[in-house]
């Protein structure tokens, strides 16, 4: 008699691969107890939205000079904010991944862009799994009217929602979320690794099969990474993460992958009570109540993708009450902080080990720009000596390990937004100073090493 087939398989939840079997350790990624349990799919042919092909029977290569390329590939959502990061706009057949901690604002956020692209003339689908039509109308009065082709369904049924993509034939597709989404053919539940990827699979052959842009909306781990197997980030075009504090009413969309556009770019938006609305200028937003003549803060310079960002770095050192100090870091690197303040002990002879050190970058942003260096160890040294920094005087440099500051790039860039915010000085590496042209609007001073830039306090 033959043996009956497992009922059951195993997938790794960071990388998608299957065995068997459980094994403590994925051979594919080497992720450890990464192997969840889920039941084998049926063989019931999968179905997608009515036109799309999904075997690739009857494809034909082509010459690269026989693909054409139009302006109308592109088309923008309403948000200068959002476009930079997508790369100018919604690519024509892409699948966008939108993750954020829950309450961040993701659905608000593709609400008001389906409400923009309704009024654009665009027709556009709302899939929610999760909201009632009660509830998101709602949310829908709280940012203001929709006109326009902008139709929404209630329905998690991923059969159902496919028969409706094809009625309605929209330019523009949001699912909110993948975690809800369910195919009659797999026995797990919905959110199962079996069900997400598959799902995604559906999705990402519709939007390429008809052209469709698809954003669909994926929850997060305690871990902060996107709910289901690392191979959804593998599948879509572009993933975007929403950043920030729900008690904070700012919020940084960032994108840590774009098949079609800068993965440096982030997008600042303000939560208000009519919903989301772009910050144009972060720079002024991040200065905005800093204090005027008080140790440990100073002025940096961050550059986001081709945005210069000015951002405010605190420090507090005090003396610590035991044997070992205590290092805290809030927006930055807690392993660099250590570094620099390794520096200090070793190359000015700051006894930096008998004092606890505090670093925290105001309004919440996370920088990991080696640019910040200078400015870290010019707020760790006021802090020390309590000695005020020049409130209007911005600091950018890279530090070594034996005490000299470095180039770095887009210094232009960067005095220019310096200028633009209303700065009289600016102390950058020498390695800089040397490729700028003099402005009379603002005073450069160029430092070759962390004990110039120390004496200038």
């Amino acid at each position: 008699m033959a043996k009956a087939k497992n009922s059951t398989i195993f997938f790794c939840k960071e990388c998608g691969y299957e065995s068997s079997k459980w094994m403590g350790q994925c051979p594919a990624c080497k992720e450890w107890n990464s192997f969840v349990e889920e039941p084998v799919a049926s063989e019931k042919k999968p179905q997608a939205a009515k036109g799309v092909r999904l075997s690739g029977r009857g494809a034909a290569p082509v010459r690269i000079s026989e693909i054409a390329l139009e302006d109308q590939d592109r088309t923008p959502t309403g948000f200068l904010e959002l476009d930079r990061v997508l790369g100018d706009g919604i690519v024509k057949g892409s699948l966008v991944l939108v993750g954020g901690d829950p309450g961040i604002g993701k659905s608000t956020l593709l609400l008001q862009v389906c409400r923009n692209l309704a009024v654009a003339g665009r027709r556009v689908l709302y899939i929610s799994g999760e909201e009632s039509l009660k509830q998101i109308k709602l949310r829908a009065n709280r940012i203001g009217e929709i006109t326009g082709e902008l139709f929404f369904l209630c329905e998690t049924n991923l059969d159902t929602i496919f028969e409706a993509i094809g009625q309605a034939k929209p330019d523009i597709v949001v699912i909110d979320s993948i975690q809800t989404m369910y195919r009659e053919d797999i026995s797990s539940a919905p959110g199962s690794v079996s069900q997400v990827r598959e799902s995604t699979n559906l999705l990402l052959q519709t939007a390429k099969g008809l052209g469709i842009a698809i954003f669909i909306v994926g929850h997060v781990t305690k871990e902060g990474v996107v709910a289901g197997p690392r191979v959804l980030e593998h599948m879509v075009d572009t993933v975007l993460y929403f950043e920030g504090d729900r008690q904070d009413s700012y919020r940084i969309l960032r994108a840590v992958k774009n098949r079609f556009g800068s993965t440096n770019e982030i997008g600042v938006f303000e939560m208000m009570e009519s919903g989301l609305s772009e910050v144009a200028n972060p720079s002024e937003m991040l200065l905005s109540g800093r204090p005027k003549e008080s140790s440990g803060a100073v002025v940096a310079c961050s550059l986001e993708g081709t945005r210069p960002i000015l951002l405010e770095v605190q420090a507090l050192v005090t003396a610590t009450n035991f044997g070992m100090a205590r290092r805290t870091a809030n927006g930055v690197d807690y392993n660099r902080i250590n570094i620099l303040l390794a520096i200090l002990e070793k190359r000015c002879g700051y006894a930096m080990s008998r004092y606890d050190a505090y670093v925290n970058i105001a309004g919440g942003m996370k920088m990991n720009e080696p640019a910040l260096d200078l400015a870290l160890v010019m707020a760790l040294v006021s802090s020390y000596k309590n000695r005020e920094v020049d409130s209007g005087m911005l600091i950018f440099g890279e530090v070594g390990l034996s005490g000299e500051v470095r180039g770095v790039s887009q210094a232009a860039q960067r005095v220019a937004e310096a200028v633009k915010m209303g700065f009289s000085a600016c102390v950058l590496p020498k390695a800089n100073l040397a490729k700028l042209k003099a402005d009379k609007r603002i005073r450069l001073i160029g430092v070759d090493n962390v004990r110039e830039a120390i004496g200038l306090i």
